[in-house]
């Protein structure tokens, strides 16, 4: 090897001469080879003018090279090739370093459209196309070579040049200002990942050797993820996450009960902060399968309440039976409980969810609790036979919203499967604020500070209370705040007043005089109230009603109070009313 490259390195004298490109070539080394090929008028061309005529003299004689050439035995050229091959490995080194500098100066001479023909020229070669223009002695000498090796033989040449060194002719083309293609099969790569299914989603395919471990809980669907609350109606650090691509198969709604696996992570693998749910076992207490053939819960028949929740014989039979006369209560009913403070709106809650656990075991009864006290809380956790969803004043508006909006979506997925359910929310009001403190703000701006778009989420809650046709019902009796001296209050309270078809008005002044329950007899009532009076019960109420309606309000109550404490139940006091 050494002694080749001594043989074939030019002389100090004669580089200029031996330069790899056309364009560092003499002019009469140029017109020289130009009257060899047989070029005519080449005395008199320039330098520019020779290089194309020469280049496209060498494209022709390439195109129009008899195919015999090509299609030689291997057996003639086999004497040949063990001493071409040395002399080729050494002169490529020299001669790819020479294209660099020619391609830089040919760069700087020739304008785009001549480096384009040289190249559709070099390609029509073979052996030429990544050399960018050698000198025609070059050319003729390693030509014939080439072409005269077969076929078989070439692309065994070829292929370790083709697909091992992509990255190799990317950088060509990079010189060559074609650098754009690189570019292109990147963006292709990242293209191909970006359509592959389930990509962004964790893996949840199941093998044997997977550790899987139950969860159950409510799912909260939110914009580009979806969650397993296992803890609760908040979210938690035990939460697990499930697949968009899963809810949108099962047809999962917001407010689910799901129970499924979950996959522990794999040895080896990244441990995520929330495991994913790869297979889900029921929805509500059903096959998964069902809960695709489900009717949408605002697509359901609202109709007036007609069967009757009896609140009288519970854990306070009085404050129970006083509603059932003043304002009672059906199945779908949207009521609103209208209290000051310290007026036993507490109090009137925990009679109201006692009497429904004793009178109506069928009723699935929930207590949602928003900016509550965390000692009430415990309170209700401990009394009430039902689920108690709660949200104390020390958490963020942001959790308030969430345990409201998720709770009243897990009851419209309980009437849908046609059950009864009953939501006592404390209280509406303090719900209109946090979502006043969380929503994005409108600019419209009414009485104190109450922004418009704080009340459609807060009507949204109340007013899914219904009485399904031929199916289940949602009843919702919440509180709210009145007498507070409090404009953002009373703007609250006024917004929901009108939506309500039942209230219960409770009094500070009775509660201070000693009348429990402090029920303001004549300010409250239900609509269609007849539709929950059997027979002559409710002629004997609107007598009841009317004689109370004379009097003065706290003597109407202490009245009232009085005659509900003097009988056993409320139908021999209305016996004893019909026949006065």
């Amino acid at each position: 090897m050494t002694e080749t490259m001594e043989s074939t390195a030019p002389e100090p004298n004669a580089a200029p001469k031996k330069r790899g490109g056309l364009g560092g070539m003499l002019l009469a080394d140029l017109k020289a080879m130009a009257n060899g090929m047989g070029i005519s008028g080449a005395n008199s061309m320039k330098k520019a003018q020779l290089i194309d005529a020469i280049k496209a003299a060498q494209s022709s004689r390439a195109q129009s090279a008899p195919a015999e050439k090509a299609a030689k035995p291997a057996a003639e050229k086999a004497p040949e090739k063990p001493a071409d091959k040395p002399a080729e490995k050494a002169e490529k080194p020299a001669e790819k370093s020479d294209e660099a500098a020619d391609a830089g100066s040919e760069g700087a001479q020739r304008p785009r459209r001549q480096r384009n023909q040289n190249k559709s020229g070099g390609q029509a070669q073979g052996g030429q196309g990544g050399q960018g223009g050698q000198p025609a002695a070059g050319g003729q000498s390693k030509g014939p070579a080439k072409a005269g090796q077969p076929a078989a033989e070439k692309k065994n040449e070829d292929a370790p040049k083709e697909k091992p060194a992509e990255s190799a002719d990317d950088a060509g083309d990079d010189d060559q200002g074609e650098g754009g293609s690189r570019r292109n099969r990147r963006r292709r790569g990242r293209d191909r990942d970006r359509n592959r299914p389930g990509r962004g989603e964790p893996d949840t395919t199941i093998l044997e050797d997977d550790v899987l471990v139950p969860a159950a809980g409510i799912l909260d669907v939110l914009d580009n993820y979806a969650f397993v609350r296992t803890s609760g109606y908040l979210p938690g650090p035990d939460d697990v996450y499930l697949s968009l691509s899963l809810v949108k198969r099962l047809g999962l709604r917001r407010g689910d009960a799901i129970v499924g696996q979950v996959r522990q992570p794999r040895e080896g693998e990244r441990k995520e902060k929330y495991n994913p749910m790869v297979r889900i076992d029921s929805v509500n207490g059903a096959d998964p399968e069902i809960a695709k053939h489900r009717v949408e819960f605002d697509k359901l028949a609202p109709v007036h309440p007609d069967q009757r929740l009896r609140l009288e014989g519970g854990t306070d039979p009085v404050t129970g039976r006083v509603i059932d006369l003043v304002s009672p209560i059906g199945k779908g009913q949207r009521g609103l409980i209208a209290s000051p403070s310290k007026a036993g709106k507490t109090t009137v809650l925990h009679a109201i969810a006692g009497a429904i656990t004793a009178n109506n075991p069928e009723c699935h009864l929930m207590v949602v609790l928003v900016d509550e006290r965390p000692e009430e809380v415990t309170d209700f956790e401990r009394s009430v036979k039902g689920e108690v969803i709660a949200s104390t004043f020390d958490r963020q508006p942001a959790d308030h919203t969430v345990v409201a909006e998720l709770a009243i979506e897990r009851a419209k997925r309980l009437v849908e499967l046609g059950h009864d359910v009953v939501v006592l929310l404390d209280g509406l009001t303090r719900l209109g604020k946090a979502y006043n403190l969380s929503v994005p703000a409108s600019g419209r701006i009414l009485g104190g500070g109450v922004d418009s778009a704080a009340l459609y989420p807060t009507k949204r809650f109340f007013g899914a209370a219904r009485n399904v046709e031929d199916g289940g019902s949602l009843t919702i009796l919440a509180t709210a705040a009145v007498e507070t001296g409090s404009k953002t209050d009373e703007i609250i309270f006024e917004a929901f007043k009108d939506t309500a078809n039942s209230e219960l008005r409770l009094s500070e002044e009775y509660a201070e005089a000693g009348i429990f329950p402090a029920v303001d007899v004549n300010a409250s009532g239900t609509r269609r109230d007849d539709l929950l009076f059997a027979g002559g019960e409710g002629d004997a109420v609107r007598k009841l009603r009317a004689s109370l309606a004379t009097l003065d309000g706290a003597k109407a109550a202490s009245v009232l109070a009085e005659k509900v404490a003097g009988s056993p139940t409320n139908m021999v006091l209305l016996n004893e009313v019909a026949k006065a």
